[in-house]
């Protein structure tokens, strides 16, 4: 067995980011709605939503290794997120990403991910199965593996696929939502010039929930996802940078279940958002940044809207 080089790279960094949210009940969605977190969250209905405003700090670590090996280099990563709510600490949750990059050589990558995202309350819901009546707390548990294979195509275009497979997995009054995925899609960042670099993203993706096969309870989650991503980041100066994206997603909820208020529906996302980025030192970046996002149930009269500001810094060892 070829013997892993022993000097290995130790790196480090955390970041905090203090918000302002509007809405506590998808503040926790739309900060997750980008290609590389979890875009498609679980099902979030309507009376979940409009639950307030808050302010919320997001504490994030990353503790990293990477070694040489006669295959290439390996970069293994340990990281942990986690969202604290100031009036509303029911909400408060963290995550866990477990990654294992491997590079064959500069232009051939492939990415190795665990996302585990624990008892993520959602609000206090309709309970439709046989259990029990009238309202309780929802709650759901996420695990997702995935991999990317990364290439570079040219000198300035990388091209990825991503192809991931997780389960959700809710709490008993709500067990009809289990649901599992699985995701495809292509991904790609174009260097335009030294300063401006496009991104481009897809995902198709396919979950099938326990509810299909229990039509009594009239709750079926299952769906087929598109979502598509544009993003841009731009270096107005030396240390300065300016990153805007725009996402949309499409659920097509596939019920057929006669009287679930899915049968038939669709839900459209449009999210925008911008951060401004300053390095201060070779270890300090500060940032602030800015998220608006409009979530529509076909079968209600009005969108769900949520606005999120944020300032944080950001430490690298």
């Amino acid at each position: 067995m070829p013997e892993l080089d022993a000097r290995a790279e130790v790196g480090f960094n955390a970041q905090g980011i203090l918000f302002y949210t509007d809405d506590v009940g998808v503040f926790s969605a739309t900060r997750r709605l980008s290609r590389d977190n979890d875009p498609t969250q679980p099902a979030i209905d309507t009376r979940l939503t409009n639950q307030g405003s808050d302010v919320v700090f997001e504490p994030d670590a990353r503790v990293t290794e990477s070694f040489e090996n006669p295959f290439g280099k390996t970069e293994l990563s340990l990281r942990g997120q986690g969202f604290v709510f100031v009036d509303n600490p029911r909400f408060n949750h963290g995550t866990l990403n477990v990654q294992a990059l491997h590079a064959f050589s500069d232009a051939t990558r492939v990415r190795f991910r665990y996302y585990y995202a624990p008892d993520l309350f959602l609000g206090e819901n309709e309970v439709r199965n046989l259990s029990s009546e009238g309202l309780a707390a929802e709650t759901v548990t996420s695990h997702i593996w995935s991999t990317r294979v990364e290439q570079r195509l040219t000198r300035d275009v990388d091209a990825r696929l991503l192809m991931r497979y997780g389960i959700r997995r809710y709490n008993e009054a709500f067990a009809e939502r289990d649901t599992n995925f699985w995701t495809i899609g292509p991904h790609l960042a174009w260097r335009v010039s030294e300063r401006v670099v496009l991104g481009f993203s897809y995902h198709y993706e396919r979950g099938l929930a326990e509810g299909r096969n229990q039509p009594e309870f009239k709750d079926d989650v299952s769906y087929v996802n598109h979502y598509l991503s544009a993003d841009v980041d731009v270096e107005l100066m030396e240390r300065l940078v300016v990153s805007a994206a725009v996402h949309y997603e499409r659920n097509n909820w596939t019920s057929g279940i006669v009287g679930d208020e899915r049968n038939g529906a669709h839900e459209t996302i449009y999210q925008g958002e911008v951060m401004l980025i300053r390095r201060l030192t070779e270890v300090w970046t500060s940032f602030v940044g800015f998220q608006r996002s409009s979530r529509k149930q076909s079968f209600e009269p009005e969108a769900v809207k949520n606005t999120n500001v944020g300032v944080g810094v950001r430490a690298s060892f």
